[in-house]
This record gives C-alpha cells, structure tokens and sequence, in this order.
C-alpha cells in the first residue's frame, strides 16, 4: 500500500543496471538512450510490468524521464519530486536535474557531439515528444533512433508479469450515458472532421466511452486496452481477452468487437492500406502507431482524443454520484480527524498508522472500492516533500509542536474522491499560523472565484498565488488538476496551472490545492474538490459568470487560523463554508463524534 521515497534499490544494484544498460547500447551503436516514466498509454499511474524508470533508478514519482550516455547520466523530475528523486537515486550515477528550469534537449546538446545518435522505444513517448525534441537536436547534429526493442527489457530478468484484472461494466446508474450513445457521438464527430476513425491510447478515455472500469493499474479502475473507433460500424477493443467474461460480452458486443491486443498492428496497417484519414492525438499517442501508420499509407489527422473533453465535462448523473460520495467520504474524514485529535498527543501514531486509520473509516462506509491513491501521509519534515509516502520502515511519530500533512482519497462507484488537511499536534508556533493562514487565503481565493465564459486555468492559478507571493513565498506545484468520476484522480484536460490553457466550463471537477513547503520543518497543504457551475448574470453586472461548488465536505483545522490575517470576506466564507460541513456531515456521524465536528465547526467570530 505504502511506498515511500526513501525506499532505494538494494546497495550495488543500481550501478550494475546503468552498467549493464551502457554495454547494451554499445552494442547497438547508440551514444544514449532515453528512459521515460511511461508506458504505451501514457498514464501516469503505471502497472509495476512497466516501472521501467523505477527499475533502474529507483526513483519511485509519478513522473520523470532519465537520460543515460556512455559517460553520464540525468534524471529529470519537475518540483513536486526534487527531494523524492535526490533521495533515491544514486547521485554517483544520476545527476538529479529540475524541470522546466533544466531541459532534456539542452542537456544532450551539452554532453553530445555531432553526429551521435540516441535511441527512444517509440511505444513510451509520444507524437509530439519525440517532434519536439528531434527539432532542438537536430540543430546540433544530433539523431533520435527508434529502436524495435527496448533495451531495459532484455536486461529487466524479473520483470513482473502484465496484470490480467477482470473487466466489469459501469452501468447507466453511474455513468448517466450508454456507451451506444457515447460511441454515435464521438462517430458523428469523425465525419464531420472528415475521418474516418480514430485511434485510442489513453485508458480513462476508453474507460469512459465504453462504460467499463478495470484492475490493472493500482488505486485506479483501468483496463490495459487500446481501440479503433470508425466513422460507421462497430467500434473494435483491443483486450487481453482473459480479462473478458460472459456477462461483458453481453455488456458490450452490441456496439463493440472483441479483439486481441495482437491484432491492433494488423489493425493499423489495413487502415495504411485503405488509405484512411486517422485521427491520433499527437500528445497522447505513443510515436510507433503513427509511424506504422504512415508507412502503410494512411494520412494522419492529429487532433485530441476526441473522448477527453466530453469526459471531463461530468454530466447530471456523474454530478449527484460526486455529491453523494464526498457526503460519505467526509464523514469517514470527521471520524478519523475526531480520532486523531484524541489521541495524536499520545506520540504513538505513526505515519502509517494513521493513513491506515483513516483508509478503514473509509472502508467502514460500505462503499469503498479502493483508496484512489497513495495516502501522503507526513509528518513534521516529510510534509515538506510534496508527494512523499511512508513505509514501514520509514514511518515517523507525529511528534509534539508540529504538523500533520494528510492527502488521502477514496474511489467509489459513483466519484473519485481527493482531500488534503494539515492538522496541528500539540501547540502551533507562530510561523506555523501564518503559513497556514496564508494557504487559506489562497485556497478562499480560489473557492470564492468568479469568471466569465473562456476563463482558463491559467488565469485563475495567480489567484491563489498572489497572498504567498506577497509574502515572499510560492509553492511548486500546479494550484489544481482535473478528477474524473470512478476513474483517475488526476484528468486532463481540466486543471489550474500556468499550463492550464483548456477553458473551464459547467461541469467540469478540479482539485483546490495551494500549499506551502519550508524544507526540514513541515508542509501545508488545503485541498478541497470544486465543481464548475454557472452563476448567471450577477446583480449590476453585465456579463454572465461561473464559480466553484466545493464538493469536499471536511473541516479546516481552527487551532491554525490567524483570524488576524483574514478579510471579513474571507471570514465569511470560511464560517459558511463550516455552517454547509456541519449541516451535512452531522447526520452521518455517530452521536460521539458530533461534539467534535461542532467545535471544529464553530465560527471563527
């Protein structure tokens, strides 16, 4: 369950992979080779068969890609996983390098002459990628090679076996759509852009359009699969066929044909015959389908998978599922927050203790298919790793004046849950009130926001930036990113970041989450779950707005609010937003905890 970023591979192993990975490349006449965290779907959770950056790093993060030359060696990690990378990877080996700051191409371009070539499995990187970092090489002189067989593969001797989880289908009583209807709307898009099919890759799309979930990829309901999608006939799924059973086909076939995963090239290469218009997204796509694509014949139509938007844009039914599971997933939150309280002073719960502790509350509900993540469960300094995860062996004591970081969600079948607090033990010191004011503050920024129609999320993450940044301080991470409905907790396109360019509109779900990290000391971090909803033509305006539901029902912790800082605005928001937890939560908790959950939700007046 636990993973932790101090976990390492074992002394002596990791040189000997690099080692070995270096004499592979010799052979094949390659300067480099490029080594991302990724697999043929590009998801960011990935199937231990696939952790091919793991196995030779030890770097355990979502998200990262290493670069090993005859000479030298890179691993490049954006900020949420600076520390966690510098802790596992081995800094003889691996020069831990900082995103976007550091680039991959500039650093090749560095330690390469004219005329090397560096290869790249074509089924881990995408369109895209590889386009991009071709042009920056190419003005040097360089080459990108795609190589039949990955080289990691040859050498990974134990490697797992692929997983084989069985498929079950997710009914209109959660879904809200047939995947009849969903598969007719995505045709009719086809044939009004001139295609006539569409390539799919990404496993929550497919999820989605077909209204299955899966088990093949941890704390997220996905199938390992990929499809075809014509203009006009059946749509064809690429699955291991064992994943399958009777009561699927029936779920299916009407409007689907089963196949192998062994067929999709054959696939591929007919449509290159037939000299079809595909679609493929050229950032989501893995490079070796359209290169097979185009070598049959076919014209490329690059655009984005067509089931990404629709997906994101959570329909009526999806909407009351998302309701009802952050009612349940709150009280389970109150229970473990009254919990913690009355026993954190003890000094025997643990980091894995309580992220325990809390994932059975959860499970107590009845209704819990799995937690939808890793818990972030840190203690004192681990908090200010901003995606740290503990371990048996790593576990720390929650200590006496310090914080608690705890960022914990649930996957039910009706919503995908994800709520962060920060709670104090024992008495806060001052710097430990106004940080966490400060997050507040940029959390209501956000909460309390209204927009006009074409508002991106790059336009609302300074919201939450601009109290930190007038104290000198910022958080490196984006403010928020997009949550399906019992599928990943982290969904494109939707989120709030600087990269945010994709208009947020009514329906869509996003995580609020600005923090503050001081290294060594602690972290603070206030997520709440926010839903896109139309606000009309406000009174004496002009021009129709949008706001945010906050869905997440869970209190913030009133022993760290510096009322001082906070704006009469802000106040209220907060007294409301305590007033709305209380009314909903109470009825589901048992008469002992209801004492708890008024104090924690009393006014801050």
């Amino acid at each position: 369950m636990f993973q932790s970023f101090d976990e390492v591979s074992s002394p002596g192993v990791a040189p000997e992979r690099v080692q070995a990975l270096r004499q592979e490349l010799k052979s094949r006449q390659l300067k480099g080779f490029l080594v991302p965290h990724s697999d043929e779907h590009q998801d960011e959770f990935l199937p231990p068969a696939a952790e091919r950056l793991r196995w030779l790093t030890g770097f355990t993060g979502s998200a990262g890609t290493a670069i090993v030359l005859e000479n030298a060696a890179a691993l490049f990690v954006d900020g949420r996983y600076i520390l966690q990378a510098r802790a596992q990877a081995d800094s003889a080996l691996f020069e831990v390098l900082q995103v976007p700051e550091a680039k991959a191409s500039k650093w090749l371009v560095s330690q390469l002459t004219k005329g090397d070539t560096v290869g790249y499995d074509p089924s881990l990187h995408t369109i895209k990628e590889i386009e991009r970092l071709t042009e920056s090489l190419s003005k040097a002189g360089l080459r990108l090679e795609p190589l039949a067989s990955n080289p990691i593969d040859r050498l990974w001797r134990d490697r797992p076996p692929p997983p084989s989880a069985p498929v079950v289908p997710h009914g209109l009583k959660f879904s809200g759509r047939s995947a009849k209807d969903k598969i007719a709307e995505l045709q009719a898009t086809l044939v009004r852009d001139k295609a006539d099919a569409v390539l799919l890759t990404m496993l929550d799309s497919i999820a989605w359009l077909f209204n299955i979930r899966g088990g093949d990829i941890s704390h997220t309901p996905l199938a390992l699969a990929f499809a075809i999608v014509p203009a006009r006939g059946k749509a064809s799924f690429f699955i291991d066929p064992v994943k399958i059973g009777d009561n699927m086909r029936g779920h299916l076939e009407e409007a689907i044909e089963i196949l192998s995963p062994d067929s999709l090239e054959g696939r591929l290469k007919a449509l290159g015959a037939a000299s079809a218009h595909v679609r493929i997204d050229p950032e989501t796509a893995p490079i070796r389908f359209a290169q097979i694509l185009e070598a049959e014949g076919a014209k490329l139509v690059p655009g984005e998978d067509p089931c990404i938007l629709p997906k994101a844009i959570k329909n009526a039914t999806e909407i009351e599922g998302a309701r009802a599971a952050h009612l349940r997933d709150g009280a389970a939150l109150a229970r473990f927050l009254a919990w913690l309280d009355e026993h954190s002073a003890t000094g025997r719960i643990d980091e894995v203790g309580a992220a325990m502790k809390l994932e059975n509350f959860r499970r107590e509900t009845g209704q819990l298919k799995d937690i939808s993540f890793d818990s972030i469960s840190a203690a004192g300094p681990n908090g200010a790793a901003v995606h740290y995860r503990p371990t048996m062996a790593t576990s720390r004591k929650l200590g006496p004046r310090s914080l608690y970081l705890i960022d914990s969600g649930g996957q039910y079948a009706d919503g995908t849950t994800d709520v962060t607090r920060t709670i104090a033990i024992g008495t806060p010191s001052t710097d430990m009130h106004r940080h966490y004011t400060l997050v507040l503050k940029a959390h209501i920024a956000i909460a309390s926001a209204r927009f006009p129609k074409g508002t991106r999320g790059q336009d609302l993450d300074p919201f939450a930036r601009r109290p930190l940044w007038e104290a000198g301080l910022d958080f490196d991470h984006g403010t928020g990113h997009g949550v399906g409905s019992y599928l990943s907790v982290h969904e494109p396109p939707q989120r709030l970041s600087r990269y945010g360019t994709v208009e947020l509109q009514p329906g869509m779900i996003l995580s609020n989450e600005p923090g503050y990290y001081r290294e060594g000391h602690y972290g603070i971090r206030l997520e709440n779950l926010v839903l896109v909803t139309p606000l009309g033509t406000i009174e004496g305006g002009t021009r129709a707005m949008m706001g945010f539901e906050t869905l997440t029902l869970v209190p913030f912790d009133r022993r760290l609010i510096d009322e001082g800082l906070l704006t009469r605005a802000e106040l209220a928001w907060l007294d409301a937003y305590h007033a709305e937890v209380l009314r909903k939560i109470e009825p589901l908790l048992e008469r002992g905890d209801r004492p708890w959950l008024r104090q924690a939700t009393a006014p801050i007046d």
